[in-house]
């Protein structure tokens, strides 16, 4: 063979094997060596099946027709073969020569761009398919890439985004993708308004790095437009089921004195009626449970029962707290406006507390409920029909009000169709034992405690004390006196009852190290004075058994001013 041939043919990247008519190797390149794991010394003149299992140029031999494109195996790997037979100027068959190469890896590779074109179409049919808008800019911050529910929450097309800055969106709000870029950190939990709409969403940014290069930032927009109206609506649902919760039954009121069954009696029977009910009694001595009793042993008691304490809101609310306004009513007013508690009671009962201490002006609109069972909205004109059944509440002398001209004369006599009088627990000391033992049955299951009784001496002196904060006084001081034994003890002695008197337990009272601040500061005379205001409260409100109505009167100051003040120093 020509030297020139041979470098040739042993140069080429396809095997090359030719054979002679009887099918003895004649032409065995480098490649076919490599192939076929064998030396050309070892094949060259011997029968080509027996050097190359599987071979076919024996048949193209017989046959005298070409095998193009066949693929087959070779051992370990795979080849694609031409095999193309030899004739001479009489086109007789002089031999046969095949060409083949590796294709082994070509499959592979193959199979790799299958493998990402599938890849790529599931992707695409996630990013297209997925309820959460994405957006992805390159790393200059121009669009490249938003999905349909981008386009479908933004109210934005692709011609409106794509090349264009990430900032084209934002209705309000900084571009979460320009700060991503910026610092090649993520950025999570952004809260921004897109699109013409002004939808509220959450954003969630992350940057988009490619051996180690940025090359973008990829965005997902969670509208969270309904989850706020759901939330809204969730809180709404909430204070409506709490208005809802008449916890109170007639088995909770615990008396057995004369004067407490004759209170319960008269409760009971007016309970079936839709006569307006007048609670009167000082605070702390139950009002509210019979209130809730009241309601569940009435046919009203599936549908809502409603508390409002008169005093705890601000008057300048409290109008349009208990009849609700129109739109427009007033600054800040809702759009649609909102409806009252009266409203919202609408088939129930509304417990009005404290309500000798509503104005003369809310007073007159209470007065139309009752006569004319119908309220006007504030800033509205048109009356609204209501079912409501009243339950009101007072431990103010409402008689001496009305002659200090502080309270209506025909409210009142509305309002006292049907008087229950509570007495105050000094009445009827009989009952605190049998009060003492429900509070620890009560705080047994708060406290995850075991106590079983009180002892006669610690009753004795519970029963020798006034109690001006009457049963609410008496709770506390149980529960104070279970959180004071130890856990090995069962029975309430003596030793357990605080000294309430002398022995102020609050951790509230102004000490000489109050003076200074933690870092070492002196206060200023304002805030030492709202110190010590603060601290006097408490102190007043703990010898008064936390009634507040004589709290007030201690303190010299109206009702709705001591509310204001434990509000904001935090004293409950």
């Amino acid at each position: 063979m020509d030297r020139g041939i041979e470098l040739i043919l042993n140069s080429t990247h396809d095997a090359m094997i030719a054979v002679d008519k009887k099918g003895i190797i004649t032409l065995y390149n480098r490649a076919a060596e490599i192939l076929t794991n064998t030396k050309s010394v070892d094949a060259i003149g011997k029968y080509v099946g027996d050097v190359v299992s599987d071979t076919r140029l024996p048949f193209v031999l017989e046959t005298g027709k070409s095998e193009l494109n066949r693929q087959q195996h070779l051992g370990k790997i795979k080849i694609v073969t031409n095999r193309m037979p030899v004739f001479d100027e009489n086109k007789e068959v002089i031999g046969a020569i095949a060409v083949f190469r590796d294709i082994t890896d070509v499959i592979k590779l193959a199979e790799e761009v299958t493998n990402l074109k599938e890849v790529q179409s599931m992707l695409e049919a996630i990013f297209n398919s997925t309820q959460d808008a994405i957006s992805v800019v390159n790393e200059k911050g121009l669009g490249v890439m938003f999905n349909p529910a981008y386009t479908k929450m933004t109210g934005l097309s692709e011609k409106d985004v794509i090349g264009k800055p990430p900032t084209v969106d934002i209705a309000e709000g900084d571009s979460v993708h320009l700060q991503v870029l910026a610092t090649r950190k993520p950025v999570k939990g952004a809260l921004l308004k897109v699109g013409p709409g002004r939808k509220e969403v959450l954003v969630n940014a992350a940057p988009i790095i490619v051996d180690g290069e940025l090359r973008g930032s990829v965005g997902m927009l969670h509208d969270i437009t309904e989850i706020n109206k759901l939330s809204d609506e969730l809180k709404r649902a909430k204070e409506i089921i709490r208005k809802l919760e008449a916890k109170y039954t007639f088995e909770d009121i615990v008396g057995r004195h004369q004067y407490m069954t004759s209170a319960i009696d008269k409760a009971k029977k007016v309970s079936y009626t839709t006569v307006t009910v007048l609670l009167l009694g000082e605070s702390g001595t139950g009002k509210e449970i019979f209130a809730h009793a009241i309601h569940n042993d009435s046919t009203r008691k599936f549908n809502q029962f409603i508390r409002v304490n008169c005093a705890a809101i601000p008057e300048s609310l409290l109008e349009s707290e208990l009849f609700g306004y129109e739109e427009g009513a007033f600054t800040g007013a809702k759009k649609g406006g909102k409806k009252g508690l009266f409203e919202e009671a609408n088939r129930g009962t509304i417990f009005l507390d404290e309500i000798g201490e509503i104005s003369l002006g809310t007073q007159a609109k209470l007065l139309r409920v009752l006569q004319e069972k119908e309220i006007v909205r504030v800033g509205g004109t048109k009356p609204i029909s209501i079912d409501v059944r009243v339950i009101a509440a007072t431990n103010m002398n409402l008689e001496q009000a009305i002659k200090e001209g502080k309270f209506r004369g025909d409210l009142y006599y509305r309002l006292n169709m049907y008087p229950i009088r509570i007495p105050p627990l000094r009445s009827r000391k009989s009952d605190i034992y049998d009060l003492v033992v429900f509070f620890i049955r009560k705080f047994n299951q708060e406290y995850g405690r075991n106590i079983i009784d009180i002892s006669n001496e610690a009753v004795n002196i519970l029963k020798m004390y006034d109690w001006p904060g009457n049963v609410r006084e008496l709770e506390n001081i149980i529960g104070r006196a279970i959180i004071n034994m130890r856990n090995t003890e069962i029975k309430i002695l003596e030793k357990h009852i605080p000294n309430y008197i002398t022995n102020i337990e609050n951790g509230m009272i102004l000490k000489n190290e109050d003076i200074v601040k933690d870092n070492g500061e002196i206060f200023t005379l304002d805030e030492l004075v709202q110190n010590i205001e603060k601290a006097h409260i408490a102190k007043v409100l703990i010898e008064y058994g936390n009634n507040k109505t004589k709290t007030a009167e201690i303190l010299n100051v109206s009702l709705r001013t001591l509310y204001y003040k434990l509000e904001k120093y935090g004293i409950e």
